[in-house]
């Protein structure tokens, strides 16, 4: 795989007098989404995101690709049908990072069998040709077989059912690759400052690169305004006095040591106090627990996890393991928001708000696509293109994503190695640890990450910081907050000597990146070892 050249790709978007088809402001799963869509379709697309890939909500969901229970409970069946679908395709095209996972509903009460099975049954349905498997109830002891330390106290029995499961931001990487395949200029660290107008109508972007402060005017017959849970930001560079679209929901998970749920099964629990569903997922040889769902009224690039909504994951956790968790077993906190309709009347009942995606043309021309989920970005990405074919009068291209593996996309994986996640890219990723045999050490004894992995993410998945590799392209940051603080100062070399920076630019991502990762620790903070670099 050639070397992705943030200079080579900048040169891209550097004639004034170019004009793109369509400009996406936006680096998350909907952005990138929509700018692999029109890149396939053989638009002149570029896409801008004032941080890095998926630095939002797009790293910090539950992991699943999934059609949503709790949606068919609500009787949202044509979302349901569409996020199983988008499911099955996802399974296909991302191969090395998609897996078919078995989730156990244990049963309390002694209709809860044939209750699930009966409604599950009806999700498997849904999926017709793209199911993952059956739904079917499984008596006491086979529960507890499967997962040892599921409380016994009350158990009935239980019902497996099949979803998917996957790495959120490594697939975001993958993504802006494919892109980028496709013929599309993709950039992290611009920022869009403003809208260039022609006669009231959006007729292009502002961008700022925020590693230079270079300012570029960029015309496009189309844009996109794909920012998630920042949507009204750019809606109110288009008209100042609008009202807000979106207002955000905050989800959050923690992360345990895999010990509290040994097993391959992962467990969903259908109620919790306050309506919702919780998992528990094993991820990367960890379990991830979550999530809650908290109306909040601003937004924020970190948003912070409320002690009451830690306190609910390991309450609820509690109730359902035999070893119960507490805040010295967590390895990381993370918070997510959730970009959801700005409610009408009662504000509190988020989880009631319908997660499916809404596409907004204001009378300039501005498209907005906001709502949605990860498991939908596909045809999230085709809607908001077909849209932009009639706003823009752009040539009436097909959609071509629904066939279209994505970037490492390989049918035999060994999710034992964690390499798996590099796909079709793992044995170049291993020939480059060959030239330089301390590139094949580990970052840390607790985590399997190696140095290589550092040179691989900047030359070839766009990483500019500290943060880009240990929060998105390896997930330390998610995994164990701690052992990715400690890695920093290492990383923070690696990268300086890749990126030709110097020894206060080292100190200075040390310094941030410790900085953001103490908001994901639960104990108390421990400098690193090696803070000297």
């Amino acid at each position: 795989m050639k070397n992705i050249k943030r200079s080579e790709i900048i040169k891209g978007i550097s004639n004034p007098a170019d004009v793109w088809d369509v400009i996406v402001v936006g680096g998350g799963a909907t952005g990138l989404g929509a700018a692999l869509d029109a890149a396939a379709r053989g638009f002149k697309t570029v896409l801008f995101e004032q941080a890095d890939f998926a630095k939002g909500t797009s790293s910090r969901s539950t992991k699943l690709v999934h059609g949503g229970v709790r949606y068919l409970a609500q009787g949202d069946v044509g979302l349901v049908r569409e996020a199983l679908y988008e499911r099955g395709l996802l399974l296909r095209n991302a191969a090395h990072l998609v897996k078919n996972e078995s989730f156990i509903i244990p049963n309390y009460e002694w209709w809860g069998g044939a209750f699930y099975t009966i409604g599950l049954t009806m999700y498997d349905l849904l999926a017709g040709k793209l199911s993952l498997g059956r739904s079917k109830h499984i008596s006491k002891n086979e529960v507890i077989r499967r997962i040892p330390t599921i409380r016994q106290k009350g158990l009935y029995g239980g019902v497996v059912y099949h979803d998917g499961q996957f790495d959120d931001s490594r697939l975001a990487v993958n993504l802006a690759q494919t892109c980028i395949e496709q013929g599309a200029t993709v950039l992290n660290y611009f920022c869009v400052k403003s809208l260039l107008k022609q006669n009231g109508k959006t007729a292009g972007v502002i961008v700022n690169d925020e590693e230079t402060g270079k300012v570029y005017n960029i015309k496009g017959k189309t844009v996109i305004n794909a920012t998630g849970v920042f949507v009204d930001d750019l809606l109110r560079m288009d008209e100042p006095a609008r009202k807000p679209l979106v207002r955000p929901s905050q989800g959050v998970h923690i992360i345990l040591d895999k010990s509290f749920m040994n097993g391959d099964d992962a467990l969903m629990i259908p109620k919790t106090d306050d309506g919702r569903v919780l998992f528990a997922v094993p991820w990367h040889d960890k379990l991830v627990v979550g999530t809650t769902d908290t109306p909040l009224n601003e937004h924020s690039m970190e948003p912070k996890a409320l002690e009451e909504e830690i306190e609910f994951i390991l309450n609820t956790a509690s109730r359902y393991l035999s070893k119960a968790p507490s805040r010295k077993d967590v390895l990381s906190v993370f918070a997510g928001l959730r970009p959801l309709a700005a409610p009408q009347g009662d504000s509190a009942k988020t989880k009631e708000i319908s997660r499916s995606h809404k596409i907004i043309v204001s009378d300039s021309g501005l498209i907005t696509i906001t709502g949605g989920k990860w498991t939908t970005f596909r045809r999230m990405g085709e809607d908001t293109i077909d849209k932009a074919i009639k706003v823009g009068n752009l040539k009436a291209l097909p959609c071509k994503t629904k066939d279209l593996p994505v970037h490492g996309s390989r049918k035999t994986v060994d999710f034992t190695d964690h390499l798996y996640v590099y796909g079709t890219d793992q044995q170049d990723l291993m020939k480059l640890a060959k030239e330089n045999p301390e590139w094949q050490e580990r970052l840390h004894s607790d985590l399997p990450f190696t140095k290589v992995e550092v040179v691989w993410a900047v030359r070839h998945e766009m990483a500019r910081t500290v943060e880009d590799v240990l929060a998105r392209r390896v997930r330390a940051l998610f995994l164990d907050a701690q052992a990715a603080i400690d890695m920093a100062p290492t990383v923070a070399a690696l990268l300086a000597g890749e990126l030709d920076k110097d020894a206060d630019w080292e100190r200075e991502q040390v310094d941030a990146f410790i900085d953001i990762a103490k908001g994901y620790l639960l104990k108390p903070y421990r400098k690193p070892e090696r803070l000297e670099v």
